[in-house]
C-alpha cells in the first residue's frame, strides 16, 4: 500500500475533519489511482447501494458516459452489486437506471 493511502485511511478512521473534507472534495489522493471510467462506475454502484433517486442516476450515467463507459458496463455494475444490496434495491435501481439510460421499461413489450 502506498504511504499516502495508509495515512489517509488512518486519518479517516480517527474522523480527521481535514481528511474528510479532502475526500468529500475529491482531492484526497493526487493523482487518483482509479481512472475516470472506473470512478464513474463505482459511483453508479454506490447509488444502487444507497437506493438513490432518479436525478442522481441521471448524473451518474452522464458522468459514466463522459468517461466512455458503455451501457452494458453500467448494467453489469448492477449485476455485480446485486448479491450485496439485495432484491429490493436491484428492482428500484433497474427502473431508475433504465430511465437514465433512455429506456422506458414499462413501454417495452
Amino acid at each position: 500500500m502506498k504511504p499516502a493511502h495508509l495515512e489517509l485511511l488512518r486519518r479517516l478512521a480517527i474522523n480527521d475533519e481535514h481528511a474528510l473534507s479532502q475526500v468529500i472534495d475529491g482531492q484526497a489522493i493526487d493523482p487518483p489511482l482509479l481512472d475516470d471510467k472506473t470512478g464513474a462506475l463505482v459511483k453508479v454502484a454506490t447509488l444502487v447501494a444507497l437506493e438513490a433517486g432518479s436525478p442522481s442516476y441521471q448524473w451518474a450515467i452522464d458522468a459514466a458516459h463522459a468517461a466512455r463507459a458503455e451501457d452494458t458496463e453500467i448494467i453489469d455494475v448492477l449485476v455485480v452489486v446485486a448479491p450485496i444490496v439485495g432484491v429490493a434495491r436491484v428492482n428500484a435501481a433497474a427502473l431508475a437506471l433504465a430511465l437514465a439510460l433512455g429506456y422506458d421499461l414499462e413501454a417495452q413489450p
